[in-house]
């Protein structure tokens, strides 16, 4: 089982989700689960799986830069009754793949669980061929498929441990740089489909993922020096989405989601879809990427031109809910 505790979150932080997942996580998980195979589309290094596979060269298997042959050959290891984790850069697992994840993963069920790495603007100076900020939306467009956005490094490694034990098709969505802000420094239960609260307040409430839940600890903090009440919630898992907690918090006046992704498709999208049919919750402020393409950058740069750093954040929140 993979714990957190002040100690090794910060080691976990300087090994960013990737380097956890694969690094750390991935090697507790074998003691539970040691049928794993492991695919990578010429990704290993960046991925932090250099490890694993020197020390276990017949359970990995790089396909080369070939996303669509990804997830069709792990298709075919898990129908033999493997485990499975295909991991690639997460703007071309999903739009390059989405076919095959349809097919396989959505339509066939194929225990396989898909990792998006350097998802969001995490590979800054690429430019926008490689951004992933529409993988949240393409992904929940898919029936069946399981989706996860881990808030920081131990969370990811946590999210991957849950989604091997669930035997269905997940797709993980890892966010963030090296030296990923810890959320978490004391160990916690994971449970897929459970948001957690991480900050409790009473008069807006923020249900942010990924990379974003610490930006929006930060934000809080700004806004209760402003005098404004403000609960954090960690909507790690976009489907199925943690219902029972947006109704838990409709006393708040307003609600906020943010996501280092389009507004279009992702979190924003998925709360909206929910209030629609839910007339008694209180309106939603959507922040993340709107609807655009960004100017490259690096990480900072990208995510102050996206209005997504604390301060912005807070700005942005306050000027709606005055």
């Amino acid at each position: 089982m993979v714990e957190v505790n002040k100690l090794n979150a910060r080691i976990f932080s300087k090994l960013g989700q990737s380097g956890t997942t694969f690094g750390i996580g991935l090697f507790e998980i074998l003691k539970k689960h040691p049928e794993i195979i492991v695919l990578s589309s010429d990704m290993s290094r960046p991925a932090g799986l250099d490890r694993f596979k020197t020390m276990y060269p017949d359970m990995f298997y790089n396909v080369g830069i070939a996303e669509q042959n990804l997830i069709g050959i792990a298709s075919g290891i898990a129908s033999e009754g493997k485990k499975v984790i295909a991991t690639a850069q997460a703007a071309f697992i999903s739009m390059r793949s989405f076919e095959q994840i349809r097919q396989y993963m959505g339509y066939m069920k194929s225990d396989i669980v898909a990792i998006g790495i350097s998802s969001g603007f995490a590979l800054n100076f690429f430019g926008n061929s490689h951004y992933a900020i529409e993988d949240l939306a393409i992904m929940r467009s898919i029936p069946g498929l399981t989706i996860i956005s881990p808030s920081d490094a131990g969370q990811a490694a946590k999210a991957l441990e849950s989604a091997i034990d669930i035997d269905a098709p997940v797709y993980i969505r890892l966010s963030g740089t090296l030296n990923c802000p810890i959320v978490y420094k004391n160990d916690y239960k994971f449970e897929i489909g459970k948001a957690k609260l991480v900050k409790d307040g009473n008069d807006i409430t923020i249900f942010a993922t990924g990379s974003m839940v610490y930006n929006s600890l930060q934000a809080s903090d700004l806004l209760e020096k402003k005098g404004v009440s403000t609960r954090v919630i960690d909507m790690h898992t976009l489907k199925p989405l943690d219902t029972d907690i947006l109704v838990k918090c409709s006393s708040s006046n307003l609600f906020v989601s943010v996501e280092e992704h389009n507004i279009v498709g992702g979190l924003g999208t998925a709360i909206s879809e929910f209030i629609a049919s839910n007339r008694d919750l209180p309106q939603l402020l959507r922040l993340g990427v709107m609807d655009t393409f960004s100017y490259p950058g690096d990480y900072t740069y990208l995510l102050e031109q996206n209005r997504l750093i604390p301060q912005l954040l807070a700005e942005d929140i306050l000027n709606n809910y005055k």
